[in-house]
């Protein structure tokens, strides 16, 4: 094999080396992406459960306290609609927090 021949193979294999390291790194680039999409939602729905929380202790404060209610029932206003909100949002960041441990096992 002539000299000239030797080093052509060896530069394609040096651009194929290259190749499949961008192809492997772009992957994992945008792995990393859509673990971060992910973690960035559960961080956003679990700010607006604490919201959501916070306005039912607000509803809950209000009718013992201030209206003077004995009980309080799912049904009353204002906490039936927050507890199915806080409920819904809950399962959405279970969801979202299983997708992304599903992308951290290799």
């Amino acid at each position: 094999m002539a000299f000239s021949d030797r080093m052509r193979d060896l530069l394609d294999q040096g651009a194929q080396a290259s190749k499949n390291f961008l192809n492997k790194a772009g992957a994992k680039a945008q792995d990393l992406g859509e673990r971060g999409v992910l973690t960035l939602e559960i961080r956003q729905m679990e700010g607006q459960a604490r919201k959501l929380l916070e306005r039912l202790g607000n509803n809950v404060y209000r009718h013992l306290a201030e209206e003077g209610a004995e009980t309080l029932f799912a049904s009353d206003a204002g906490i039936g609609s927050l507890l199915q909100e806080i409920g819904s949002l809950k399962g959405a960041i279970e969801k979202r927090e299983r997708e992304l441990e599903s992308r951290r096992k290799p």
